[in-house]
């Protein structure tokens, strides 16, 4: 589905999750966490081509989560702390737009539950006085 109005920063969001919704993607960035590491030594630790390892890589590259640096014949690969920030920030605001969505409804629950008449008396009104007092 597309929607109108989508801005550089949503699209950002977007490669942001869609990096972190593969399981091997998430794994490589916890192993450059701990440290860099040359896209080679990344490759060894996986059951995959390397060329699949390097596909892999520059999706968590587009999506800012870790920077390549060229040295000499190697590539090397950190993480970039801001990025986790940056997912984080993302998720914060999704749980605050749900959060008041429920409170909203919860709300509009509670009103319906007292109803209209809620703190008036008995809810057939025969408590109430007629025209003529």
């Amino acid at each position: 589905m597309v929607v109108d109005g989508i801005d550089e920063a949503d699209r950002a969001v977007d490669r942001l999750f869609h990096a972190l919704a593969d399981a091997t993607r998430r794994d490589m960035l916890r192993r450059c966490v701990r440290g860099e590491l040359s896209v080679s030594r990344l490759a060894a630790a996986y059951p995959m081509s390397f060329a699949a390892v390097q596909k892999h890589v520059t999706v968590l590259e587009r999506a800012g989560l870790v920077t390549k640096e060229r040295r000499g014949r190697e590539q090397l690969v950190r993480t970039d702390p801001d990025a986790v920030a940056r997912a984080r920030q993302a998720l914060d605001a999704l749980e605050s737009a749900w959060r008041a969505r429920v409170d909203r409804m919860s709300g509009l629950l509670s009103e319906e539950e007292d109803g209209p008449d809620a703190g008036r008396g008995p809810a057939n009104g025969s408590d109430r006085k007629g025209p003529d007092g």
